[in-house]
Order: C-alpha cells, then structure tokens, then sequence
C-alpha cells in the first residue's frame, strides 16, 4: 500500500463536483424551502479535529517523546486506513460542496442567499478534514534510522 496520491485525491473531487453541480442544478428551484443543512459540515469538521489529533498523538507514540506510550503496530494499520479512506471522502465532499457554492453564487435568490454559508462551511472543513487525513497518514510513516542505510 503506498500513500495517498493527490492525483486521486483531484480526480475524485472533480468528478464530485461534476455530480453535484449536474444534481443542485437540476434540483434547486430557489424558494422552495430546499436548504443546505449544518450537520454534515459539523460532523466533517469533528472528524478533521479528531485525525488532526490522532495525527500528532501517533507521531509521538511512534517517535518514542518522552511521556507518551508506545504504539501498538496494528493501531497504526487501523489509523492508515481511516486517513486513506478519510482523505478520498473528504476530496468527493469538497468537490460536491464547491459544486454547490458556485452554483449559489450564480444564483441570485434569497434561499440561495442563505444557503451559501452552509456550503462554504462544508467546503472548508472538508478541505481541513483531507489536511488531517493526509497528516494523520504520513504520521503513521515509521520514522527511518541512522543504521538502516549500512545493513545489506
């Protein structure tokens, strides 16, 4: 398993985006009582905080800094896992939300209006949950050691 590409990480963004402006261009029709709702953004930004924290917390454990423990290996795999899976997640949710907060800027309607603060919100947390995502993944690099370069 290699890391993250941030090739992949575009791609599924740009085609979130693409998704999402095809669905809110065809399903928003202004004052419809349609809106954006707050609790995916929160959720997404509780997650960023969260890896950011397992992040720095494994970078520790796994650098040995003095009152930390010591990591067990196969936490580390688990975390890998939720910082790739978290990191592809994020760019679909930033591609879909970016969608929708150009499309309602375009808008001129009230609804869109009142809509677009939800939307930049869930475009920067899941930008800062793919920063976490991306951090907690290289945190979890074990760290190379002075005598590697001289064994065989």
């Amino acid at each position: 398993m290699g890391p993250t590409r941030a090739s992949t990480l575009l791609v599924a963004a740009l085609a979130a985006a693409a998704v999402g402006w095809l669905l809110i261009s065809g399903l928003y029709y202004g004052d419809n009582g349609l809106s954006i709702p707050w609790l995916p953004t929160a959720i997404i930004a509780a997650l960023a905080v969260l890896e950011a924290y397992l992040a720095w917390n494994t970078r520790s454990r796994i650098e040995r800094r003095p009152g930390h423990d010591p990591v067990e290996p196969l936490m580390v795999v688990r975390f890998v896992v939720l910082a790739k899976a978290s990191s592809l997640a994020a760019a679909i949710f930033a591609g879909f939300s970016g969608a929708m907060l150009v499309w309602l800027a375009i808008e001129t309607t009230k609804s869109a209006a009142e809509d677009r603060p939800s939307a930049a919100g869930g475009l920067i947390a899941s930008v800062a949950l793919m920063a976490a995502a991306l951090w907690l993944e290289r945190a979890c690099r074990v760290p190379e050691q002075p005598d590697d370069e001289k064994r065989p």
